[in-house]
């Protein structure tokens, strides 16, 4: 059967404004073998033209705004396909704006069907509005479920999920997540792949750095899962969660020999489990994201719920 991959892309093909060993060289092996492959990110900031352009200076070329899939661009393709001719009130940046009158979601500010909460800094204002309009009935939803997210070494940022738990709070009501490690993300992608590609069997694999977002989505929607240690994971900290990666690598670069040859490999001869290495992650206590908690009062803020 054919493989095809889905890809994270912080602590998978870059850290903060550097690329990890073996991206360009992998990037290049999909496009020269026609391996279908899609980058997927939680980040609703960027447009797919801007994740390109990222690539593009970081020194991977050849390559077209179709390999991108934002959690912004699920959140719209999820809303317009559960709620057809549905509204939004936006919190967010231009990638989710987009995504959405891509999709025919009009913005509204009156009577939305939603409020939508992306990346951002939205001022008090226009959270309290939003606060108003789920008071009304709007329901709430956010395109990922991270309360902060990375930006270098040991600095992050708020993300999705901080700005959606304050919303929840103030009105009571239950955000609901898309993203990953939401299934909707995962199964989009994988069907984005099928039809572009021509292909309606394919083995999808997806390559990521985090447990909680990357791997457990891939688990739960019964895809293998590949878990780089390039990123937010480090080997040490995988006794600690029930569901297991298929494979563990140091890098994307593990990958190329096995492209190159055609021999696969399994998670017992990763060279990640050959040698004592605890991986370059950004620390933080707490959780990440809000798909990791299960009730509202926690000691330490989760990363998701």
């Amino acid at each position: 059967m054919k493989k095809a991959y889905l890809l994270d892309m912080d602590g998978v093909i870059y850290r903060e404004n550097h690329l990890v060993p073996g991206a360009k060289a992998l990037v290049d092996v999909f496009i020269r073998e026609g391996i279908p492959f899609l980058f997927l990110t939680n980040n609703s900031v960027p447009t797919p033209e801007d994740l390109l352009i990222k690539l593009k200076h970081l020194g991977i070329g050849n390559l077209s705004a179709r390999h991108f899939y934002t959690s912004a661009m699920n959140t719209a393709d999820f809303l317009a396909e559960v709620h057809p001719g549905c509204t939004a009130f936006i919190i967010g940046e231009a990638g989710l704006s987009s995504a959405l009158k891509e999709a025919g979601i009009a913005n509204d500010t009156i009577s939305p069907t939603y409020v939508v909460v992306g990346e951002g800094t939205p001022s008090l204002e226009r959270l309290n509005k939003a606060h108003e309009l789920i008071e009304r009935g709007a329901r709430l939803v956010a395109t990922n479920p991270d309360n902060w997210c990375p930006v270098a070494q040991g600095k992050t940022r708020p993300g999705a999920g901080a700005t959606a738990s304050y919303l929840e709070a103030s009105t009571g009501q239950r955000a609901y997540y898309l993203g990953k490690p939401n299934g909707y993300m995962f199964s989009r992608a994988t069907k984005l792949l099928k039809s572009r590609y021509r292909s309606p069997e394919l083995e999808t694999i997806m390559i990521g750095d985090t447990m909680d977002t990357d791997i457990r989505g891939a688990v739960e929607t019964g895809l293998q899962s590949y878990l780089v240690l390039t990123g937010s994971t480090s080997i040490d900290e995988l006794p600690g969660y029930v569901f297991q990666p298929t494979r563990v690598m140091e890098s994307v670069a593990d990958l190329l020999a096995e492209l190159e040859t055609g021999v696969p490999s399994n998670r017992l001869d990763s060279p990640a489990y050959q040698q004592d290495t605890s991986g370059e992650a950004t620390t933080r206590d707490g959780d990440r994201h809000q798909t990791d908690r299960q009730k509202f009062q926690r000691r330490k803020p989760a990363m998701t719920r």
